[in-house]
């Protein structure tokens, strides 16, 4: 069975972008002869000398323009390799809401640039929401090579002015292409007009990237649509199957689950796939029924997880929108219907924490709303719980829709960042010292790296420094605060985030006392990290952030208490490196890699960093 592959596009006018579809569509044989018989006397009533490939996706282009109710084009073809789904998504400024639409289930995108124009801040703009929406795979087509004379220098400045912006995204995996679309260079097959260049062409790209490691096949997730009660036949007179779609992990007979929020635990007794058939496993996007031992009250909303790896359960979270409705606005407090996968409930945006600008990136803390293709950070409270996991980690449990509950009219799609940080009805008691009437200035060090990387050891070195120079210190150290205030948390998911927030809040009080915090924790979740910057920056005390980036086979051969070699035999799982994934910093104030000396020279450029 071919593996499937979904394309988002985006480029400015006349980057060819449309050229490049019908390029793709017409070497992979994906046009029917009715279609290109009307391509072909389009083009000669318009008095083109060839076929203009472009015509194959503009007439979706011009329905658009006359205001009809496509606004993402699909297109569909296949390969002996692999089946695409092409969704045309435009990225200009009015159109934001398309191409977060469209790019919101790609797996890979391609953005095409004019080699003669260059890089443009219609450019960064694509880029940003592609990583924004959590696209794993990036291709920036250099076109229109043929009018700057096949030019590789015109193609190397290119590539260094785009990965240098794409150095401040999240992209994982970036691949450049020079081509020309029109004459199909470098499109499906190699050309001799570029002999410099020694990649494959678009379409060796687009059936060699490697896309099912990107599903999250370690979070097991089962949001529950349907339940199946086939009519009394006698022969099925028992059954009883939750229907749904699986949004991360595996499921299989014999596992051990959990449902929520009823917290009841019972094991898988059988997976059936489309057709009734019996099936080994359901795995991440699969639609499944799942069968269970015990007949449990469990209904459409519900969700089935592993018992020790269970998704984020709250009532607040943080999240990024992008306002989808014309005509009306997002305003604090204003009230909305949630869909959240199989989920609905009734939700406020509590607080709208900034606006950002796609062009320069920059926050604007002043906005009071959003309205039509804006995209803000808000804060929202729903009267029902909900099963979330943070989009970067799952973008099927991390995203939502708000729909007005009057008009029913979608008015916005979400992305899930994490828990908000709440407040009770307590009240902060000032102090009668300031934090100047100290004798030292606080601040936190907080070390990530992956297990045995050597934070714990540059830790150590680190606080005898401090202490002996007359600076105050105390290193937290995440081993030794899991004998104590640490000891009821697990290694799961939520347990994980709850480990970092107490650390965080902790170091963030030592550091207001004038001591120098030092955290060294593996902490392999972005987003909690950056939960405990926050906690500083409102708190207006220094955060450093220091990756200790040694190599996983490095930290492998060093194990020390032998978890590598336990977690790759199967004995523990989650264990980061391993089967759990680690997030490295995006940017971090200091590197601390093994060819940087030993912890002493490490713990030295960590003083610097304090110092300046």
């Amino acid at each position: 069975m071919s593996e499937l592959l979904r394309v988002a596009t985006a480029g400015s006018v006349d980057d060819g972008k449309s050229t490049l579809i019908g390029r793709l569509l017409y070497d992979s044989k994906a046009i029917f002869d009715d279609q290109w018989d009307a391509v072909e006397r389009t083009s000669r009533a318009r008095g083109g000398d060839d076929v203009d490939l472009a015509l194959l996706t503009d007439g979706l282009r011009a329905e658009r323009e006359q205001g009809i109710t496509i606004d993402v084009a699909y297109r569909y073809f296949s390969t002996p390799k692999r089946k695409f789904v092409v969704a045309d998504t435009p990225g200009h400024v009015q159109y934001t809401r398309n191409m977060v639409t469209g790019a919101s289930t790609a797996d890979l995108a391609l953005i095409l640039v004019d080699a003669r124009a260059g890089v443009l801040q219609q450019t960064r703009r694509h880029a940003f929401l592609a990583s924004l929406l959590g696209v794993a795979h990036l291709v920036l087509c250099v076109n229109k090579m043929d009018l700057v004379d096949w030019s590789e220098d015109r193609f190397e400045e290119i590539k260094a002015d785009f990965s240098s912006f794409a150095t401040k995204l999240d992209v994982h995996d970036l691949t450049f292409v020079p081509m020309c679309a029109l004459g199909g260079d470098n499109v499906v097959h190699r050309t001799e007009s570029m002999p410099w260049y020694t990649g494959g062409s678009l379409m060796h790209v687009l059936e060699e990237v490697h896309v099912a490691s990107d599903r999250n096949l370690i979070d097991a997730r089962f949001p529950v649509q349907y339940v199946i009660r086939p009519k009394d036949d006698g022969e099925h007179r028992d059954f009883r199957g939750l229907a749904g779609t699986v949004a991360g992990g595996v499921f299989a007979p014999g596992d051990e689950i959990v449902v929520l929020p009823s917290g009841f635990r019972t094991r898988i007794s059988a997976v059936w796939g489309p057709g009734g058939a019996k099936i080994t496993e359901g795995f991440a996007s699969s639609a499944v029924c799942l069968e269970l031992d015990d007949p449990l009250d469990v209904g459409r909303g519900d969700m089935l997880c592993r018992p020790n790896n269970r998704p984020d359960i709250g009532t607040d979270i943080d999240a990024m929108v992008c306002w989808l409705a014309e005509g009306a606005e997002l305003r604090p407090e204003d009230r909305y219907l949630m869909l959240h996968t199989s989920n609905s409930t009734i939700a406020h945006v509590t607080r709208l924490d900034y606006r950002l600008d796609v062009d320069t990136l920059h926050r604007d803390r002043s906005a009071e709303s959003l309205s039509l293709n804006d995209i803000g950070r808000v804060r929202i409270r729903t009267q029902n719980p909900l099963f979330f996991d943070p989009y970067r980690r799952n973008r099927v449990t991390g995203s939502f829709l708000l729909v007005n509950e009057s008009t029913g009219a979608t008015v916005a799609a979400g992305m899930i960042g994490g828990p908000a940080l709440t407040a009770s009805n307590v009240v902060w008691h000032a102090a009668r010292v300031e934090r100047e009437s100290r004798a030292t200035r606080g601040a936190t060090v907080w070390l990530t790296g992956l297990s045995a990387s050597g934070k714990s050891t540059i830790a150590a070195e680190l606080e005898r420094i401090l202490v002996a120079s007359g600076r105050p210190a105390y290193r937290l150290d995440g081993d030794n605060l899991r004998h104590g205030l640490n000891s009821d948390l697990g290694f799961g998911r939520t347990s994980r985030a709850e480990n970092v927030r107490r650390v965080g809040e902790v170091a963030g009080l030592m550091a207001d006392a004038g001591l120098v915090a030092i955290a060294c924790l593996i902490s392999p979740y972005r987003a909690d990290r950056d939960d405990a910057r926050r906690v500083h920056d409102r708190a207006g005390l220094p955060f450093f952030e220091v990756h200790v980036d040694t190599p996983l086979e490095v930290c492998a051969q060093r194990d020390p208490k032998g978890m590598y070699a336990k977690a790759r035999a199967g004995e523990i799982t989650g264990f980061t490196g391993v089967d759990d994934p680690y997030e490295a910093p995006e940017h971090p104030d200091l590197v601390l890699r093994p060819s940087d000396g030993d912890p002493a020279a490490q713990a030295a450029r960590i003083v610097e960093l304090l110092s300046a």
